[in-house]
Parts: C-alpha cells; sequence; structure tokens
C-alpha cells in the first residue's frame, strides 16, 4: 500500500523541489558559502528562474549556457530552463577561451550565465558567441551587481509549462568524442529521473544527514549527484571547489554523504591525522570517474573503518552510474579480488561484454566491449546524429568503448579502454584533442598521447613525439604550446622524445606498446 505522507514518484527533474517546498516548506535545503534557503525560497528561485528565462526568449526546444565554479545557481537554471522544456549546457570553467568558444556555439546557447571570475575569459571571446542574445554575471555571494539576483528579483514566478515532456531535452553535458571535438550529450527527464531512482542503492538518507555536493556541475557526475538530496529532502552543502578548506569545512557544516574522485581521498590520507579524523565522520563516500589505485582504497577503508564505500562506474551518455560497488562486497574478506571491479549494474541496467570484431557475446570471464541497454541512455549527441548512430544499436545497446569482462556473479570488470580517453582527476582527456595542437609545433613529425599511472590523478597525460630531422624542441617547450591553446588539465605532464613510433603493418600507431610499460605489473590495465 502506497504511504500518503511519501512523495510520489517523480516524472520531471524539478518535482521534488516542488514537493519538498509544499510539504516541508522551512527545512533547510541548500546551503553555500555564507548563504542558506529553505525548500520554499529554493523553490520560489527556481520559479523565478524559470519566469526570468521566459522572458529573455527562452522556451520549449532551447538551450542556455552556464559558465562558473560550482554554484546553486547552475542548479536553478538547470530545473527552472528544464521547466520551459529547454536545456542547461553546463560548460567546464576549467577550459580555454577557444573551448568555451567552441562549446557556447555548438550548444546553440540564447542565454549564457557567467560567474565574476570567468568574465575575461568570455570577454575576450564575446564577439564570436554570435548566438548568445542574452548574457548574465553570476557574483559567487550573490551581492551588489549581481544580474543574476537582479533578474530573479525582478521576474514573476513561473511553473511548468504544460506543454513539457519527460522526454524533453533538460541538460547537454560536454563529452570528448571520436574526432578529439566534444559532442554535447543531450539527457532527458526521463534519464536523469531514472538514474536518480536506479542509482539510489546506498544512499537512502536518514534525517540529520547533509549531503556534501562539491563534484563539479560541468561533471555528469556532479549534475546527476545533486538530484539525490532534492529527490530525498536532505539538505546539500555546495562547496565552490572540492579544495581541503572547503571540504573540511562542509562536513564541519554536518555533511556526511558525498561524491568525489579519488584524487581528493589521496589528498586527505596525505593531510595528516587532523584530517583523516575529521573525514571520518562521513557515512558514505562514493567515488568513481577516474581510476582507484588499489593501495589508497586499501589505506582508505582502515583510515575510516565505519564509512561506507561506494565505488561507481559509468558514462556522461547513460547520465551518470550504470554500476556500483557496494559498501559490502568492499569488505568482503572472500572476494578481496572485487575490489578492482566496478561492481555489479544498477537496477534497469542491462549489460553486455561483445567481441567489437563480430559482435558477438564473448563467454563469461572473457574480455570484450563493454555495452549498455538503460532508460538512462541519452537521447544522442547534439546535431550529431551520425556520432549517435556509431555508439547507438538499433535495439538500444550503448556501445561504452571499454574493454572489460564480466564474472559469474555479474562483476564487471573494467580492463582497459578502446578510446584512447585518459580520466585525470576527473577530467575526461581525449587524446586527439592534444595531439592535434601538438601536431601544429613546427618541429614535431608525429606524435602519440597516453595516460600513465599517477598516484594522485589516477592517470596524468603523457605525450611521445617525434621530431623532423634536424628540429629540436624540448619538454618544456611543448607542454608550453599546449598550455597556450588548452585547458591545464589536458596538457602533458611529460613528454618523452622519440626516434620513431612502433606502429602494426597498416601503419597505426600502437599506444599500447607506449603505454605497456608503465601499465605493468599492475592489478588492471588503467589502476
Amino acid at each position: 500500500m502506497t504511504d500518503p505522507s511519501a512523495p510520489p514518484e517523480p516524472v520531471f527533474v524539478d518535482d521534488r523541489v516542488a514537493w519538498w517546498a509544499a510539504h516541508t516548506p522551512d527545512a533547510e535545503a541548500v546551503s553555500y558559502l555564507s548563504r542558506s534557503w529553505t525548500w520554499a525560497e529554493w523553490n520560489d528561485r527556481v520559479r523565478r528562474a524559470a519566469g526570468a528565462l521566459a522572458g529573455l526568449g527562452v522556451g520549449r526546444g532551447d538551450v542556455v549556457a552556464f559558465l562558473d565554479k560550482n554554484h546553486p545557481a547552475c542548479v536553478e537554471v538547470s530545473l527552472a530552463a528544464a521547466s520551459l522544456g529547454a536545456a542547461n549546457a553546463i560548460v567546464n570553467w576549467r577550459l580555454a577561451g577557444d573551448e568555451v568558444d567552441y562549446a557556447v556555439n555548438d550548444s546553440g546557447a540564447k542565454v549564457l550565465l557567467v560567474g565574476s571570475e570567468l568574465m575575461p575569459t568570455v570577454g575576450a571571446i564575446r564577439d564570436r558567441l554570435t548566438g548568445v542574445d542574452h548574457l548574465v554575471e553570476v557574483t559567487p555571494e550573490g551581492g551588489e551587481g549581481d544580474e543574476y539576483e537582479r533578474l530573479l528579483a525582478a521576474a514573476a514566478p513561473l511553473d511548468r509549462s504544460s506543454d513539457v515532456e519527460p522526454d524533453d531535452v533538460c541538460l547537454v553535458m560536454y563529452s570528448s568524442g571520436t574526432t578529439g571535438r566534444p559532442k554535447g550529450v543531450m539527457l532527458s527527464h526521463a534519464n536523469m529521473v531514472q538514474h536518480t531512482l536506479n542509482a539510489h542503492d546506498g544512499w537512502e538518507f536518514e534525517p540529520g544527514d547533509k549531503s556534501m555536493v562539491s563534484m563539479p556541475l560541468f561533471h555528469v557526475g556532479g549534475s546527476s549527484y545533486v538530484l539525490f538530496s532534492l529527490h530525498d529532502g536532505i539538505p546539500s552543502v555546495m562547496t565552490r571547489e572540492p579544495d581541503a578548506a572547503s571540504l573540511a569545512g562542509a562536513i564541519l557544516a554536518g555533511a556526511n554523504r558525498t561524491f568525489l574522485v579519488p584524487a581528493v581521498l589521496a589528498q586527505v590520507l596525505q593531510a595528516g591525522p587532523d584530517a583523516v579524523r575529521l573525514f571520518g565522520a562521513l557515512k558514505t563516500y562514493t567515488y568513481g570517474a577516474a581510476p582507484m589505485p588499489p593501495p589508497l582504497l586499501r589505506a582508505a577503508m582502515e583510515a575510516w573503518p565505519e564509512t561506507d564505500f561506494i565505488q561507481v562506474y559509468g558514462l556522461t551518455e547513460v547520465a551518470g552510474v550504470a554500476t556500483h560497488l557496494m559498501p559490502d562486497a568492499h569488505r568482503d574478506p572472500d572476494h578481496p579480488e572485487r575490489l578492482v571491479s566496478a561492481g555489479q549494474p544498477i537496477p534497469g541496467c542491462e549489460v553486455r561484454i561483445v567481441d567489437p570484431g563480430t559482435l558477438e557475446d564473448v563467454p563469461t570471464g572473457e574480455h570484450g566491449e563493454i555495452w549498455l541497454r538503460t532508460p538512462q541512455l541519452m537521447k544522442g549527441f547534439l546535431g550529431k546524429p551520425e556520432e549517435t548512430a556509431k555508439v547507438v544499436t538499433a535495439d538500444g545497446w550503448f556501445r561504452t568503448g571499454d574493454i572489460g569482462r564480466v564474472d559469474d556473479e555479474g562483476f564487471v570488470f573494467v580492463q582497459d579502454r578502446l578510446k584512447d580517453m585518459i580520466i585525470s582527476g576527473g577530467e575526461n582527456v581525449y587524446s586527439p584533442e592534444i595531439e592535434r595542437v601538438l601536431a601544429e609545433h613546427p618541429a614535431v613529425m608525429e606524435v602519440a598521447v597516453i595516460g600513465v599511472p599517477d598516484q594522485r590523478w589516477g592517470e596524468s597525460v603523457k605525450a611521445v613525439v617525434s621530431l623532423h630531422p634536424e628540429a629540436a624542441a624540448t619538454e618544456e617547450e611543448l607542454i608550453a604550446w599546449c598550455r597556450a591553446s588548452l585547458a591545464g588539465f589536458k596538457c602533458p605532464r611529460s613528454v618523452d622524445v622519440v626516434e620513431l613510433l612502433p606502429r602494426n603493418p597498416t601503419g597505426k600507431i600502437l599506444k599500447r606498446e607506449l603505454r605497456r610499460p608503465y601499465w605493468e605489473g599492475r592489478d588492471s590495465a588503467i589502476v
């Protein structure tokens, strides 16, 4: 029998905010820096944001874009735009100007909201953002001169449009693709709601719990995770960045559940006994978006024996999580080998391991490409139906491009990547994008970019280059060349100069041969 006091299952991403505003209006919803809002106040802000966006000409099928560090306004805009049948394209604030230019123009955004710190970046490319009709500045504290706050104050609250459907796109998240240029992943209300419901295991919040939202909102892990606390009516403590002081402040403010990349875990363990004790207050530590070195995980579980650890594996194209390694599996003495697995599929997600050549399923335990089928699967890549068709089959299976295996109890082991993607500190770095930049250097004849093990970041970017005869270039010079065109996290941390790059008989560079010396002797090819 249905509990009449429980909220109904959501259909749209903004359903639960409205429900909590009606039923627990004075309870805390969100805190950020020096500000906090109740559910009633926050719902009013979302509704006013919808009215403001509508007043700027945003309607069903349109896109707005948001460029800033973590800020509740980003979530407000996502929910508000979604209620109009529009989408929020959340742009990585760490990108260089040319990359911001590409993402904003590719998204087709009519309105661009920009954090004060990023205004100089946008100012330098404003003349290229020809589709942007309105530029709105957002300040961290919402003080004097905040255009976003002025818009909210002047707007009339607007409820969800009657023509909005669950299949309407509500988020556009940028993910690197086969050309090295990012692709906009279109995620619908239904995708995000299904993710919240399906990935909810282990996140049964209790009274008094608070969720620490520190994953970047431009990452699907941030924008999907923030919906968990909205779903359960639990306060969110949002940090602007995932730095040590901000995380500690959030925990001192009562946050006891979080999702972070493994690199943060390493920083905490290296910060000394006081930091380790403080982080022991966490009930749940979910990690993902980057490889977790097994020694680091074992050290963390020993340091925090009462903390539930959950590992998640997924992709932007499936709205976030596809498999999870639950707390009991982390501490199962009979199966220590599962610590390097990605766990089992979440409810509603099917997994196949397929031979990439024959497209036939491989036997249990053998390696192949990981395929997923789930109601969380994206609507497609924005403006790129041909690219969508390459990864989504006619019967709805998504080809992840990851190589792995499944054991006889359904635990998924991700072994390697068909795509040459590098995941460094939770950031997806796609090698052709860097190779394209390095190839423009006058001394470089050919180049291959690979990921190598990094104790802090999981993987770091390495370039291997050969130079034109009689040409010269130093490692420092080549890294500086990249920094002039790429975000810092994409730039190589090291460069090797070799005489020739290894190739197969057809002439393709063998990146596996370049990676092998760095990954040999490890539990898997990417940890």
